[in-house]
């Protein structure tokens, strides 16, 4: 593994996936639903000052994605590879964040097929990205 293409991957994977989740949470859809559950979800205030834990914690998960990807491509890999590891990041979290979500918090599921589709994104560019920065 090489920590110095390590790096430069997941920073700007963690940039993508603030932009991709930025277009999908802003959406009047995606708000709507969320304010139907006003005591399971933080306000938008609350959420803003607890921003830095929020993004620490995405960017241990796409530091450990990116190190993963690393050991499977010591040598980088192409777009291909990428939306493979994109695609797999992205099952992952549905199982283990967006159904086990679904069935722990007290929420609709549109909220959680709008979930899925926001994160699956998300996480699908989190995997192109660091394939090709990483290759770099």
């Amino acid at each position: 593994m090489n920590f110095t293409r390590i790096a430069p991957a997941a920073l700007a994977a963690l940039v993508s996936y603030f932009i991709v989740g930025g277009i999908f949470f802003a959406a009047p859809a995606m708000r709507a639903e969320f304010a139907k559950y006003p005591a399971i979800y933080r306000t938008g205030e609350a959420i803003n000052s607890l921003m830095a834990i929020g993004m620490l914690g995405i960017l241990l998960a796409i530091g450990a994605a990116a190190a993963i990807f690393a050991r499977m491509h010591p040598t980088g890999a192409g777009l291909d590879a990428g939306l493979k590891f994109g695609a797999l990041l992205a099952l992952f979290q549905l199982g283990s964040l967006v159904l086990h979500n679904y069935m722990n918090l007290n929420i609709g599921w549109r909220l959680s097929a709008l979930q899925g589709i926001a994160y699956s994104a998300e996480w699908i560019v989190v995997g192109v990205v660091i394939s090709l920065v990483y290759r770099g």
